[in-house]
């Protein structure tokens, strides 16, 4: 695996799982406006870091949390 650090994108990525988004939509709107992507590709790009060690060792309770709702959402299809 490259040992190279994680880009900002990766970081602001990280950093946007953290957030709490209560209102409906707003998470795809701070997608969007602060990551300029479509929200497909952001949720491709998150699940490739979740799987990223360099992510686990940057942040390890955001990519734990959310490695056990990936895990507990492809229980229930």
């Amino acid at each position: 695996m490259d040992r190279q650090e994680l880009g900002a994108r990766e970081l602001t990525i990280l950093a946007l799982e953290r957030r709490g988004f209560p209102p409906p939509r707003a998470k795809e709107r701070a997608i969007r406006e602060e990551l300029d992507l479509a929200p497909v590709r952001y949720y491709q790009l998150l699940n490739a870091l979740l799987d990223d060690e360099r992510a686990l060792a940057h942040d390890p309770v955001t990519v734990n949390r959310l490695r056990r709702v990936r895990e507990t959402r492809r229980g229930e299809r």
